[in-house]
């Protein structure tokens, strides 16, 4: 009788396993979104913070990757003090775990700072090294949201031409959408099978937004082949102004303002499309195709 119970206790531990292992391979695949602008100063790293919010009080998994090296103040907006960036990991004095930062039950940031600086310039074994241990982020959460800094440095666009999703952050300035179309054409050119959003920031009205997009994807369809859709837009807030003096993102801090609001319908509109799921072929992930980027 104890053989039988037995094997069938083994029957059921070999049954649970391939039930949980059934379940992994149905897991979707995290979505990584670099969020970028082509011109400084037009609120990407506080959209970008806010957003990552909303995603997690929505019960996403996010995982917020501060890659913003001339402004890296997604640490400032959280009122963070992180001990560990990515040079840690870099240098080999901590593990990617031991730098990442628990911000709520479901938004963990990984403070980067100057090692963002260092990633173009390391040598080839020290690089697939690095990105080999930044890829345990692939299959940390839901998101992996990537704050890049402004304009089209290697870093920037390392990690841009990586990307399956990108967010370009623009407003209705003139030069602001100058820039925006400087890394959209980058994308066209060495990474034409990513999805563009335009994120319009900073206008008067929705018409003022609709029209910067329409001028935009005008000109793209004229001389590029890539394709952007309009993810929307944030209207001037100056409630946005006084949570940066507080040091607060202004989800938390002005909760029912309308920056908050519209922050909640463009999380909506990045869950309501259906990314198409990352490859597995080895090597072909986002932070190998990082890699690849970087070492040219």
């Amino acid at each position: 009788m104890s053989a039988s119970i037995d094997q069938a206790a083994r029957l059921r531990e070999l049954v649970r396993g391939q039930r949980v292992e059934s379940s992994e391979q149905l897991q979707p695949p995290t979505r990584i979104v670099v969020v970028t602008s082509g011109k400084g100063g037009v609120g990407k790293t506080n959209v970008t913070v806010n957003l990552a919010l909303i995603l997690a009080q929505r019960g996403c998994k996010v995982v917020l990757f501060d890659a913003d090296l001339g402004m890296a103040n997604v640490d400032v907006l959280l009122n963070l003090s992180p001990p560990f960036t990515i040079a840690d990991v870099i240098a080999g004095r901590r593990q990617l775990a031991e730098i990442i930062l628990p911000v709520t039950d479901n938004l963990e940031v990984v403070p980067g700072g100057s090692g963002i600086a260092q990633l173009a310039s390391l040598e080839r074994a020290v690089l697939d090294q690095t990105v080999a241990k930044l890829a345990e982020l692939e299959n940390r959460a839901d998101f992996l949201l990537v704050d890049t800094g402004a304009g089209i440095s290697p870093n920037v666009l390392g990690f841009v031409l990586a990307a399956p999703e990108v967010i370009v952050v623009t407003t209705p300035e003139p030069t602001a959408i100058v820039d925006a179309y400087g890394i959209i054409k980058a994308v066209d050119g060495k990474n034409p099978g990513a999805q563009v959003w335009l994120l319009v920031n900073m206008v008067e009205s929705e018409s003022e937004a609709r029209a910067v997009f329409s001028k935009l994807a005008s000109i793209i369809a004229r001389f590029l082949a890539v394709r952007i859709r309009l993810l929307g837009w944030i209207e001037k807030d100056g409630n946005v102004g006084r949570s940066v003096l507080q040091q607060k993102p202004f989800v938390r801090a002005y909760p029912y303002s309308l920056a908050t609001r519209r922050i909640h319908l463009l999380a909506g509109a990045l869950l309501a499309q259906q990314a198409d799921p990352e490859p597995k072929v080895v090597g072909t992930g986002f932070f190998a195709r990082l890699g690849k980027a970087l070492f040219r």
